[in-house]
């Protein structure tokens, strides 16, 4: 995942000791480059110490933010003293960047709290966040109110922050493959593509006798020899599959990559059942896998919301997402559920072995010759993030729940990929989802970032978010 990039306003106010502006732009200059962050400032020959107060002040670094729009992904305002409001939102309002912005105030000391030292940052962030609030520029706040710039506090404000920036960026500029279309039986997945647009979202469809066809096209050379020892080394194969299957699945995953990077995709959806194996002859849910593993999930059954929600995930943790189905109860423990899916979990789900073999319930039913690639393992427990987004065409809105939970090693003998999940309140959650029109389907990631998620849901992208706690 590339680095995050702010624009950097620091602010100050003339009553105060404007030194006071200039040493906590080092300082906050120095964190971010040990933090490996990138930044847009202004330099102290722009403007005095190359802080922001008066509206030329402003006007430099709107146009400074607006020559640099591609690289800024949020921004920060930092008040090393009061700072001045008006300084701030007239700069926000000309650039008009349309990115999260975080509003950190410093603590003053109560041994320096003469008229040289004094901050009044405590204030001033107040009278900031109302001009904010006056101009309808949505923020985000520090998790104290005042703290030091040097603090592990913030520190943690600037990850949560930059994960926020990462889910409103990667989202408004989602690319998204629809490889194929939906099954018929499945009414459960489909989507405004327009409502997704609205988001910036876009969606780019591929039919699938497309890849079909250029996966029957591929010779066998060097490439599809290195993809098939990449499928080997991923997991564990029965000696019973054949060379050709391994062969076949190969082709199809270097076909989807071609198609991801010839339409710079970040992520997908595919006709997983049946015309694949009818047509082809083996199962999507390998490629699947090794993609999500290296940060390009892929939903099951043409479910584009499925994959939205799944690269959501990647973007505020760094960590593959996998694809499942709220499918069993877990006996009479009422906070636990089996999720189940045939499977195209990400390497990185499971603990152990991984099998990679035919399908079962699908191989039973139209062969198992033309069903290999399913990936089975339970998932590892630990922690877990479960999240779904989807269009509600009725009301015209993307709305999206989420919550965390975990996943645990209780026992569950049944084929496929399984995860035995853990959620407090798992019934209430249940019931939400049938009265307000979600799917099955649920997108989960090995880590907690629900607060991330209803930061760049509700606050940035205005989405209608139900989150689960």
């Amino acid at each position: 995942m590339s680095k995050t990039t702010f624009g950097l306003i620091i602010g100050t106010r003339g009553f105060f000791n404007p030194k006071l502006a200039e040493e906590g732009r080092k300082v906050l200059l120095e964190k971010l480059d040990d933090l490996g962050y990138g930044y847009v400032t202004l330099s102290e020959q722009d403007t005095q110490y190359g802080a922001v107060e008066t509206v030329e002040d402003a006007q430099k670094c709107a146009r400074l933010f607006r020559d640099n729009w591609e690289k800024i992904d949020g921004v920060i305002v930092a008040l090393p003293n009061f700072g001045d409001e008006v300084g701030v939102v007239n700069t926000l309002e000309i650039a008009k960047l349309d990115v999260p912005v975080l509003i950190q105030a410093s603590d003053d000391d109560l041994e320096k709290m003469d008229v040289d030292h004094r901050r009044d940052s405590f204030c001033g962030k107040l009278s900031v966040c109302n001009n904010l609030y006056q101009y309808g520029i949505n923020f985000t706040g520090t998790g104290l109110h005042t703290c030091s710039l040097e603090s592990d506090e913030f520190t943690k404000d600037l990850d949560f922050f930059s994960r926020v920036c990462n889910v409103v960026k990667g989202i408004s500029t989602a690319r998204l493959a629809q490889i194929g279309t939906r099954p018929g039986p499945f009414q459960t997945v489909r989507y405004s593509e327009k409502l997704l647009q609205d988001s910036g979202v876009t969606v780019i469809p591929v039919d699938l006798s497309e890849i079909i066809a250029k996966a029957n096209a591929l010779k066998e050379d060097k490439k599809v020899d290195d993809k098939v020892k990449e499928i080997k080394e991923y997991g564990s194969i029965p000696s019973s599959i054949k060379e050709e299957s391994i062969l076949k699945s190969a082709k199809l995953q270097i076909v989807i990559e071609d198609f991801m990077e010839e339409n710079q995709c970040v992520a997908g959806a595919i006709q997983c059942w049946t015309s694949i194996q009818e047509n082809y002859g083996c199962a999507t849910c390998l490629p699947m896998s090794m993609l999500g593993e290296k940060g390009m999930p892929f939903a099951c059954e043409t479910d584009i919301t499925g994959a939205l929600t799944m690269y959501a995930l990647n973007l505020a943790s760094g960590e593959p997402s996998g694809y499942l189905d709220w499918n069993n109860n877990y006996a009479d423990d009422r906070d636990k559920c089996i999720n189940i899916h045939c499977s195209n979990y990400p390497r990185s789900f499971v603990a152990g072995d991984l099998e990679i073999s035919n399908l079962d319930i699908l191989g039973k039913s139209i062969g198992y010759d033309k069903c290999f690639g399913a990936c089975k393992a339970q998932v590892a427990a630990g922690p877990m993030t479960f999240a779904k987004i989807s269009t509600d065409d009725s009301w015209g809105t993307v709305k999206a729940y989420f919550g965390e939970g975990e996943f645990t090693d209780d026992p569950v003998n049944t084929p496929g990929g399984k995860a035995v999940c853990k959620v407090e309140g798992l019934q209430r959650l249940m019931d939400f989802m049938c009265q307000n029109g979600f799917e099955h389907h649920v997108a989960m990631n090995r880590t907690h970032r629900a607060t991330i998620l209803n930061e760049a849901f509700e606050k940035y992208l205005g989405w209608e978010v139900y989150w689960h706690k």
